[in-house]
Protein backbone atom coordinates (compact mmCIF):
# COMPACT_ATOMS: atom_id res chain seq x y z
CA UNK A 1 0.00 0.00 0.00
CA UNK A 2 1.31 3.45 -0.93
CA UNK A 3 2.21 5.51 2.11
CA UNK A 4 0.31 8.68 2.97
CA UNK A 5 2.31 11.88 3.50
CA UNK A 6 1.22 15.48 3.57
CA UNK A 7 1.00 18.86 5.24
CA UNK A 8 -1.08 19.66 8.33
CA UNK A 9 -2.28 23.21 8.84
CA UNK A 10 -5.36 25.35 9.32
CA UNK A 11 -5.32 27.19 5.96
CA UNK A 12 -3.29 25.67 3.15
CA UNK A 13 -4.54 27.09 -0.14
CA UNK A 14 -1.24 28.98 -0.49
CA UNK A 15 1.02 25.94 -0.12
CA UNK A 16 3.76 25.07 -2.62
CA UNK A 17 4.67 21.92 -0.66
CA UNK A 18 2.87 19.36 -2.88
CA UNK A 19 4.75 20.72 -5.90
CA UNK A 20 8.09 20.59 -4.10
CA UNK A 21 7.58 17.04 -2.82
CA UNK A 22 6.59 15.86 -6.29
CA UNK A 23 10.26 16.35 -7.21
CA UNK A 24 11.61 14.69 -4.07
CA UNK A 25 10.08 11.22 -4.09
CA UNK A 26 7.55 8.86 -5.59
CA UNK A 27 4.85 9.36 -3.01
CA UNK A 28 1.56 11.20 -2.67
CA UNK A 29 1.69 14.43 -0.70
CA UNK A 30 -1.69 15.67 0.49
CA UNK A 31 -2.97 18.82 2.16
CA UNK A 32 -4.62 18.15 5.51
CA UNK A 33 -6.52 21.35 6.24
CA UNK A 34 -7.74 20.86 9.79
CA UNK A 35 -9.68 23.28 12.02
CA UNK A 36 -8.38 23.69 15.61
CA UNK A 37 -11.40 21.86 17.03
CA UNK A 38 -10.64 18.85 14.80
CA UNK A 39 -6.92 18.60 15.56
CA UNK A 40 -7.34 16.02 18.32
CA UNK A 41 -9.31 13.58 16.18
CA UNK A 42 -6.88 14.03 13.26
CA UNK A 43 -3.83 13.31 15.40
CA UNK A 44 -5.52 10.47 17.28
CA UNK A 45 -6.70 8.68 14.15
CA UNK A 46 -3.18 8.87 12.62
CA UNK A 47 -4.27 8.32 9.03
CA UNK A 48 -0.87 9.24 7.73
CA UNK A 49 2.65 7.84 7.66
CA UNK A 50 4.35 11.20 7.87
CA UNK A 51 3.33 14.84 7.90
CA UNK A 52 4.77 18.31 7.81
CA UNK A 53 3.21 20.70 10.32
CA UNK A 54 2.66 24.40 9.74
CA UNK A 55 0.83 27.34 11.32
CA UNK A 56 -0.72 27.14 13.90
CA UNK A 57 0.10 23.59 15.05
CA UNK A 58 3.89 23.36 15.46
CA UNK A 59 3.59 23.27 19.23
CA UNK A 60 0.07 21.82 19.50
CA UNK A 61 1.16 18.49 17.99
CA UNK A 62 3.92 17.85 20.53
CA UNK A 63 1.70 16.03 23.09
CA UNK A 64 0.75 13.50 20.41
CA UNK A 65 4.38 12.50 19.78
CA UNK A 66 5.83 9.50 21.60
CA UNK A 67 9.30 10.99 21.24
CA UNK A 68 11.05 14.06 19.88
CA UNK A 69 14.38 14.42 18.13
CA UNK A 70 17.02 16.32 20.07
CA UNK A 71 16.56 19.34 17.81
CA UNK A 72 12.76 19.39 18.19
CA UNK A 73 13.05 19.03 21.97
CA UNK A 74 15.65 21.77 22.22
CA UNK A 75 13.59 24.19 20.12
CA UNK A 76 10.19 23.20 21.48
CA UNK A 77 8.64 23.10 18.02
CA UNK A 78 7.79 20.28 15.61
CA UNK A 79 7.37 20.71 11.86
CA UNK A 80 7.71 17.06 10.82
CA UNK A 81 6.19 13.89 12.25
CA UNK A 82 6.89 10.34 11.08
CA UNK A 83 5.66 6.98 12.27
CA UNK A 84 8.37 4.62 13.45
CA UNK A 85 8.39 0.86 12.89
CA UNK A 86 5.97 0.44 15.82
CA UNK A 87 3.54 3.03 14.54
CA UNK A 88 4.54 5.59 17.17
CA UNK A 89 4.74 9.27 16.21
CA UNK A 90 8.20 10.84 16.31
CA UNK A 91 8.50 14.63 16.10
CA UNK A 92 11.34 16.37 14.29
CA UNK A 93 12.36 19.91 13.44
CA UNK A 94 13.85 20.38 9.97
CA UNK A 95 13.00 24.09 9.85
CA UNK A 96 16.24 24.87 11.69
CA UNK A 97 18.28 23.45 8.83
CA UNK A 98 16.18 25.25 6.21
CA UNK A 99 16.34 28.59 8.03
CA UNK A 100 20.12 28.37 8.25
CA UNK A 101 20.39 27.69 4.53
CA UNK A 102 18.06 30.62 3.84
CA UNK A 103 20.18 33.14 5.75
CA UNK A 104 23.46 31.86 4.40
CA UNK A 105 22.33 31.90 0.79
CA UNK A 106 21.28 35.54 1.04
CA UNK A 107 24.38 36.62 2.95
CA UNK A 108 22.52 37.58 6.13
CA UNK A 109 24.92 36.96 9.02
CA UNK A 110 23.59 37.46 12.57
CA UNK A 111 27.04 37.06 14.15
CA UNK A 112 27.44 39.70 16.90
CA UNK A 113 24.35 41.54 15.70
CA UNK A 114 21.08 42.42 17.38
CA UNK A 115 18.14 40.54 15.92
CA UNK A 116 14.42 41.22 16.29
CA UNK A 117 12.08 38.26 15.74
CA UNK A 118 8.46 39.08 14.96
CA UNK A 119 6.12 36.50 16.47
CA UNK A 120 6.22 34.06 19.37
CA UNK A 121 4.88 30.83 17.84
CA UNK A 122 6.61 27.60 16.87
CA UNK A 123 8.41 29.12 13.88
CA UNK A 124 9.75 31.93 16.06
CA UNK A 125 11.21 29.36 18.46
CA UNK A 126 13.15 27.81 15.59
CA UNK A 127 14.34 31.20 14.39
CA UNK A 128 15.57 32.20 17.84
CA UNK A 129 17.46 28.94 18.28
CA UNK A 130 19.24 29.25 14.95
CA UNK A 131 20.06 32.92 15.46
CA UNK A 132 21.59 32.03 18.81
CA UNK A 133 23.63 29.25 17.26
CA UNK A 134 24.82 31.66 14.57
CA UNK A 135 26.16 34.03 17.19
CA UNK A 136 23.58 36.84 17.40
CA UNK A 137 24.57 39.22 20.21
CA UNK A 138 20.96 39.89 21.25
CA UNK A 139 17.67 38.30 20.23
CA UNK A 140 14.43 40.17 20.96
CA UNK A 141 11.02 38.59 20.47
CA UNK A 142 8.30 41.08 19.53
CA UNK A 143 4.66 39.99 19.74
CA UNK A 144 1.25 41.59 20.10
CA UNK A 145 0.97 41.10 23.85
CA UNK A 146 4.51 40.40 25.05
CA UNK A 147 6.87 42.58 27.05
CA UNK A 148 8.27 43.75 23.71
CA UNK A 149 5.33 44.55 21.46
CA UNK A 150 4.42 46.68 18.47
CA UNK A 151 3.44 49.53 20.75
CA UNK A 152 6.96 49.91 22.13
CA UNK A 153 8.95 48.69 19.13
CA UNK A 154 10.86 51.98 19.19
CA UNK A 155 12.96 50.41 21.97
CA UNK A 156 14.54 48.26 19.30
CA UNK A 157 15.03 50.60 16.36
CA UNK A 158 18.73 49.76 16.68
CA UNK A 159 18.09 46.20 15.42
CA UNK A 160 20.45 45.02 12.69
CA UNK A 161 18.49 41.91 11.65
CA UNK A 162 14.70 41.55 11.43
CA UNK A 163 12.95 38.19 10.93
CA UNK A 164 9.20 37.90 10.35
CA UNK A 165 7.94 34.61 11.80
CA UNK A 166 4.26 35.59 11.68
CA UNK A 167 1.68 35.06 8.90
CA UNK A 168 1.25 38.83 8.45
CA UNK A 169 1.58 39.61 4.74
CA UNK A 170 0.91 36.04 3.61
CA UNK A 171 -1.50 35.22 0.79
CA UNK A 172 -4.34 36.17 0.56
CA UNK A 173 -3.60 39.13 2.85
CA UNK A 174 -0.84 40.49 0.63
CA UNK A 175 0.42 43.99 1.34
CA UNK A 176 0.22 43.88 5.14
CA UNK A 177 3.25 44.63 7.31
CA UNK A 178 3.94 44.98 11.02
CA UNK A 179 6.78 47.50 10.74
CA UNK A 180 8.01 50.63 9.03
CA UNK A 181 11.56 49.75 8.04
CA UNK A 182 12.69 53.34 7.69
CA UNK A 183 12.54 53.52 11.50
CA UNK A 184 15.43 51.04 11.72
CA UNK A 185 18.57 52.94 10.80
CA UNK A 186 21.08 50.12 11.37
CA UNK A 187 19.42 47.31 9.43
CA UNK A 188 21.74 44.89 7.63
CA UNK A 189 19.33 42.10 6.79
CA UNK A 190 15.59 41.30 6.64
CA UNK A 191 14.08 37.83 6.31
CA UNK A 192 10.48 36.70 6.03
CA UNK A 193 9.47 33.05 6.46
CA UNK A 194 6.55 33.69 4.08
CA UNK A 195 7.06 32.47 0.51
CA UNK A 196 3.71 33.38 -1.02
CA UNK A 197 3.89 36.13 -2.12
CA UNK A 198 7.55 35.89 -3.10
CA UNK A 199 8.07 39.43 -1.81
CA UNK A 200 5.93 40.54 1.10
CA UNK A 201 5.57 44.24 1.81
CA UNK A 202 8.31 43.84 4.40
CA UNK A 203 10.69 42.52 1.74
CA UNK A 204 9.63 45.05 -0.88
CA UNK A 205 10.42 47.78 1.63
CA UNK A 206 13.82 46.20 2.28
CA UNK A 207 14.46 46.02 -1.47
CA UNK A 208 13.65 49.71 -1.85
CA UNK A 209 16.08 50.58 0.94
CA UNK A 210 18.85 48.42 -0.51
CA UNK A 211 18.88 46.06 2.48
CA UNK A 212 19.74 42.36 1.86
CA UNK A 213 16.58 40.27 2.19
CA UNK A 214 15.39 36.67 2.00
CA UNK A 215 12.00 35.06 1.56
CA UNK A 216 10.91 31.70 2.90
CA UNK A 217 11.06 29.69 -0.32
CA UNK A 218 14.70 28.69 0.14
CA UNK A 219 13.92 27.56 3.68
CA UNK A 220 10.87 25.62 2.50
CA UNK A 221 12.73 23.75 -0.22
CA UNK A 222 15.83 23.03 1.88
CA UNK A 223 13.86 21.64 4.80
CA UNK A 224 11.59 19.70 2.44
CA UNK A 225 14.54 17.68 1.21
CA UNK A 226 15.36 16.70 4.78
CA UNK A 227 11.69 15.88 5.36
CA UNK A 228 11.59 13.65 2.29
CA UNK A 229 14.55 11.68 3.59
CA UNK A 230 12.82 11.24 6.92
CA UNK A 231 9.65 10.07 5.16
CA UNK A 232 11.57 7.54 3.07
CA UNK A 233 14.03 6.43 5.74
CA UNK A 234 16.94 7.39 3.50
CA UNK A 235 20.38 6.60 4.93
CA UNK A 236 21.61 9.85 3.34
CA UNK A 237 20.12 11.55 6.37
CA UNK A 238 23.29 10.80 8.24
CA UNK A 239 26.33 13.01 8.47
CA UNK A 240 29.22 10.59 8.17
CA UNK A 241 32.07 13.03 8.77
CA UNK A 242 35.05 11.07 10.15
CA UNK A 243 35.45 13.08 13.34
CA UNK A 244 31.84 13.00 14.49
CA UNK A 245 29.31 10.39 15.51
CA UNK A 246 26.72 10.08 12.70
CA UNK A 247 23.71 12.25 13.42
CA UNK A 248 20.49 12.97 11.65
CA UNK A 249 20.37 16.33 9.89
CA UNK A 250 17.22 17.15 11.83
CA UNK A 251 19.25 16.79 15.01
CA UNK A 252 22.32 18.58 13.73
CA UNK A 253 23.40 21.31 16.14
CA UNK A 254 24.65 24.37 14.30
CA UNK A 255 28.07 25.40 15.66
CA UNK A 256 29.01 29.07 15.44
CA UNK A 257 27.14 29.92 12.23
CA UNK A 258 28.57 27.00 10.24
CA UNK A 259 25.78 25.38 8.26
CA UNK A 260 25.94 22.51 5.87
CA UNK A 261 25.70 23.86 2.33
CA UNK A 262 22.40 23.50 0.58
CA UNK A 263 22.40 20.19 -1.33
CA UNK A 264 22.57 20.57 -5.13
CA UNK A 265 19.10 19.12 -5.49
CA UNK A 266 17.75 21.95 -3.35
CA UNK A 267 19.10 24.50 -5.86
CA UNK A 268 17.63 22.59 -8.78
CA UNK A 269 14.20 22.28 -7.18
CA UNK A 270 14.25 25.93 -6.10
CA UNK A 271 14.91 27.01 -9.68
CA UNK A 272 12.06 24.84 -10.97
CA UNK A 273 9.60 26.12 -8.35
CA UNK A 274 10.43 29.75 -9.12
CA UNK A 275 9.98 29.15 -12.84
CA UNK A 276 6.60 27.56 -12.27
CA UNK A 277 5.23 30.01 -9.72
CA UNK A 278 6.66 33.41 -10.65
CA UNK A 279 4.35 35.54 -12.76
CA UNK A 280 5.45 37.32 -15.92
CA UNK A 281 4.04 40.85 -15.98
CA UNK A 282 4.28 42.91 -19.16
CA UNK A 283 4.41 46.71 -19.01
CA UNK A 284 4.93 49.24 -21.79
CA UNK A 285 3.35 51.96 -23.91
CA UNK A 286 -0.25 51.61 -25.13
CA UNK A 287 -0.23 49.75 -28.42
CA UNK A 288 3.18 48.08 -27.97
CA UNK A 289 1.63 44.59 -28.13
CA UNK A 290 1.43 43.52 -24.47
CA UNK A 291 -1.92 41.76 -24.85
CA UNK A 292 -1.04 39.91 -28.05
CA UNK A 293 2.45 38.91 -26.88
CA UNK A 294 1.16 37.99 -23.44
CA UNK A 295 -1.52 35.70 -24.84
CA UNK A 296 1.01 33.93 -27.08
CA UNK A 297 3.54 33.63 -24.25
CA UNK A 298 0.90 32.16 -21.93
CA UNK A 299 0.13 29.51 -24.53
CA UNK A 300 3.83 28.79 -25.09
CA UNK A 301 4.43 28.31 -21.37
CA UNK A 302 1.08 26.67 -20.52
CA UNK A 303 0.12 29.43 -18.09
CA UNK A 304 -3.15 31.23 -17.38
CA UNK A 305 -3.36 34.67 -18.98
CA UNK A 306 -4.73 37.81 -17.33
CA UNK A 307 -5.38 40.84 -19.53
CA UNK A 308 -6.01 43.64 -17.05
CA UNK A 309 -7.80 45.87 -19.59
CA UNK A 310 -10.14 43.06 -20.62
CA UNK A 311 -10.99 42.31 -16.98
CA UNK A 312 -11.69 46.03 -16.41
CA UNK A 313 -14.09 46.12 -19.37
CA UNK A 314 -15.91 43.03 -18.10
CA UNK A 315 -16.16 44.43 -14.55
CA UNK A 316 -17.36 47.86 -15.68
CA UNK A 317 -19.69 46.61 -18.37
CA UNK A 318 -18.41 49.26 -20.80
CA UNK A 319 -15.40 49.90 -23.01
CA UNK A 320 -12.32 51.75 -21.79
CA UNK A 321 -13.10 54.85 -23.92
CA UNK A 322 -16.59 54.84 -22.38
CA UNK A 323 -15.15 54.61 -18.85
CA UNK A 324 -12.89 57.60 -19.54
CA UNK A 325 -15.72 59.61 -21.11
CA UNK A 326 -18.41 58.80 -18.53
CA UNK A 327 -16.49 58.27 -15.29
CA UNK A 328 -13.12 59.92 -15.83
CA UNK A 329 -9.54 58.71 -15.68
CA UNK A 330 -9.37 58.57 -11.87
CA UNK A 331 -12.27 56.10 -11.70
CA UNK A 332 -10.54 53.98 -14.33
CA UNK A 333 -7.24 54.01 -12.41
CA UNK A 334 -8.92 53.00 -9.17
CA UNK A 335 -10.60 50.05 -10.87
CA UNK A 336 -7.33 49.13 -12.57
CA UNK A 337 -5.49 49.04 -9.23
CA UNK A 338 -8.21 46.97 -7.59
CA UNK A 339 -8.15 44.38 -10.37
CA UNK A 340 -4.35 44.33 -10.52
CA UNK A 341 -4.26 43.68 -6.77
CA UNK A 342 -6.33 40.52 -7.20
CA UNK A 343 -4.58 39.21 -10.31
CA UNK A 344 -1.06 39.84 -9.04
CA UNK A 345 -1.72 37.72 -5.94
CA UNK A 346 -1.89 34.68 -8.17
CA UNK A 347 1.09 32.53 -9.02
CA UNK A 348 2.40 31.23 -12.33
CA UNK A 349 0.39 33.46 -14.68
CA UNK A 350 1.13 35.93 -17.47
CA UNK A 351 -0.21 39.44 -16.86
CA UNK A 352 -0.67 42.08 -19.57
CA UNK A 353 -1.11 45.50 -17.98
CA UNK A 354 -2.48 48.74 -19.37
CA UNK A 355 0.00 51.36 -20.51
CA UNK A 356 -0.80 53.68 -17.61
CA UNK A 357 -0.34 51.16 -14.82
CA UNK A 358 2.93 52.87 -13.87
CA UNK A 359 1.20 56.19 -13.17
CA UNK A 360 -0.01 55.01 -9.75
CA UNK A 361 2.87 54.31 -7.31
CA UNK A 362 0.83 51.75 -5.37
CA UNK A 363 0.85 49.48 -8.42
CA UNK A 364 4.62 49.03 -8.12
CA UNK A 365 4.40 46.70 -5.13
CA UNK A 366 1.41 44.89 -6.59
CA UNK A 367 3.39 43.98 -9.69
CA UNK A 368 6.68 43.16 -8.04
CA UNK A 369 5.38 40.98 -5.20
CA UNK A 370 5.12 37.88 -7.41
CA UNK A 371 6.27 38.86 -10.89
CA UNK A 372 9.20 39.17 -13.19
CA UNK A 373 8.32 42.59 -14.65
CA UNK A 374 9.18 42.95 -18.33
CA UNK A 375 9.17 46.22 -20.25
CA UNK A 376 8.11 45.64 -23.86
CA UNK A 377 9.87 48.38 -25.77
CA UNK A 378 8.61 49.47 -29.19
CA UNK A 379 9.44 52.44 -31.42
CA UNK A 380 6.91 55.24 -30.85
CA UNK A 381 6.21 55.47 -34.58
CA UNK A 382 5.00 51.84 -34.55
CA UNK A 383 2.50 52.20 -31.69
CA UNK A 384 -1.20 51.74 -32.39
CA UNK A 385 -3.44 54.49 -31.00
CA UNK A 386 -6.93 53.37 -32.06
CA UNK A 387 -9.31 53.06 -29.09
CA UNK A 388 -6.71 54.42 -26.66
CA UNK A 389 -8.08 57.58 -25.01
CA UNK A 390 -4.86 59.16 -23.76
CA UNK A 391 -2.74 58.25 -26.77
CA UNK A 392 -5.28 60.07 -28.89
CA UNK A 393 -5.93 63.10 -26.65
CA UNK A 394 -2.47 63.78 -25.23
CA UNK A 395 -0.35 62.33 -27.99
CA UNK A 396 2.12 59.45 -27.90
CA UNK A 397 5.17 61.69 -27.46
CA UNK A 398 3.72 63.42 -24.39
CA UNK A 399 2.80 60.09 -22.79
CA UNK A 400 6.22 58.67 -23.62
CA UNK A 401 8.00 61.55 -21.90
CA UNK A 402 6.11 60.81 -18.69
CA UNK A 403 6.09 57.05 -18.80
CA UNK A 404 9.28 55.73 -20.40
CA UNK A 405 11.42 56.48 -17.32
CA UNK A 406 8.84 54.67 -15.17
CA UNK A 407 8.83 51.59 -17.40
CA UNK A 408 12.61 51.43 -17.07
CA UNK A 409 12.53 51.91 -13.30
CA UNK A 410 9.76 49.38 -12.65
CA UNK A 411 11.04 46.53 -14.84
CA UNK A 412 13.47 43.69 -14.20
CA UNK A 413 14.39 43.54 -17.87
CA UNK A 414 13.60 45.13 -21.23
CA UNK A 415 12.63 43.17 -24.33
CA UNK A 416 12.50 44.91 -27.69
CA UNK A 417 9.40 44.12 -29.73
CA UNK A 418 10.32 42.04 -32.77
CA UNK A 419 8.74 41.84 -36.23
CA UNK A 420 6.05 39.39 -35.10
CA UNK A 421 4.39 38.79 -31.71
CA UNK A 422 5.53 35.16 -31.87
CA UNK A 423 9.17 36.24 -32.17
CA UNK A 424 8.78 38.65 -29.26
CA UNK A 425 7.13 36.01 -27.06
CA UNK A 426 9.88 33.52 -27.92
CA UNK A 427 12.56 36.05 -27.04
CA UNK A 428 10.81 36.86 -23.77
CA UNK A 429 10.55 33.19 -22.87
CA UNK A 430 14.31 32.82 -23.28
CA UNK A 431 14.93 36.02 -21.30
CA UNK A 432 12.88 34.73 -18.36
CA UNK A 433 14.78 31.43 -18.34
CA UNK A 434 18.15 33.17 -18.35
CA UNK A 435 17.25 35.64 -15.61
CA UNK A 436 16.01 32.92 -13.28
CA UNK A 437 19.41 31.24 -13.48
CA UNK A 438 21.23 34.33 -12.20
Amino acid sequence: MKKAFGLLGEKLTHSFSPMIHSYLGDYDYLLFEVAPDDLDSFMTERRFDGINVTIPYKQSVIPYCAALSDEARRIGSVNTIVKDENGELIGHNTDSYGFGVMLRQRGIDPMERKAVVLGDGGSARTVRTVLGAMGASEIVTVSRRGENNYGNIDRHHDAQIIINATPIGMYPNNGESLLTLTDFGRLQGVADLIYNPMKTKLLLDAERLGIPYANGLVMLVAQAEMVSRLFLGNSALYDNSPDETPRMYSEFRIPNSEFKPSPPSTEIILDVIIKKTQNIALIGMPGCGKSTVGRILAKMTDRPFANIDEIIVEAAGKTIPEIFAQDGEEAFRQLETRILAEESKKSGIVIATGGGVVTRPENYDLLRQNSLVVYLKRELSELKTDGRPLSGSEGVEVLAEKRLPLYEAWSDCTVKVEATPEETAGKLRIEKRLRLRE
